[in-house]
């Protein structure tokens, strides 16, 4: 049987570039919304988990050198991951008025089988990672030039290979979910 080189979940990235199931902490932008008079809103994310997919990160950076513009990204998706206590108390966007997700459904939802919206991701004493909830309704797509001034002060750790796997099938998952009407 084919012995796996992964040991741990969370590993540092090898060189400079972004990965997809990086994890970064206390990122902050601004967004825009064109229906209100005063448009710009500041959202601020104690943390974040980029889910754009790894082969087009690898391809955008490598490309770069050689000016191939091509294979260029505008912009990385990234998804705001949650503090499991405060995700369970309702406090994880108290700007977003979100709900109470309550105690008795966290522990089906740290299995990663029971809420297919919601991915839980260990805590790391290594990397000072609390436990996290990743929310699939919620995401963004940033700047890619923006994330790559920030890197230097926002990324902490890396899913390794295996795991983000997992966690990118899930949310292609539920983005590709088929919605009913009701009968």
């Amino acid at each position: 049987m084919f012995k796996s080189k992964v040991k741990n979940r969370y590993r540092k990235g090898r060189n400079s570039r972004f990965y997809q199931g990086d994890i970064l902490k206390n990122l902050s932008f601004v967004i825009g919304d064109a229906t209100r008079e005063t448009n710009m809103d500041l959202i601020r994310l104690k943390y974040a988990v980029i889910l754009s997919q790894d082969c087009d990160i690898e391809q955008d950076f490598s490309s770069r050198e050689k000016k191939e513009n091509d294979k260029h990204l505008r912009s990385l998706l990234v998804c705001p991951a949650f503090d499991l206590e405060e995700f369970a108390n309702g406090t994880h966007f108290e700007e977003w008025q979100m709900e109470t997700f309550g105690r008795k459904k966290v522990d089906k939802l740290k299995s990663n089988d029971e809420y297919k919206r919601y991915h839980h991701l260990p805590n790391s004493s290594e990397f000072s990672i609390p436990d996290l909830v990743l929310d699939f309704k919620h995401f963004f797509t940033l700047p890619r030039d923006f994330l790559y001034k920030k890197k230097k002060e926002v990324y902490i750790s890396s899913l390794s290979e295996l795991f983000r796997e997992v966690l990118s099938q899930r949310f292609s998952s539920y983005l590709s979910r088929i919605g009913l009407p009701d009968l």
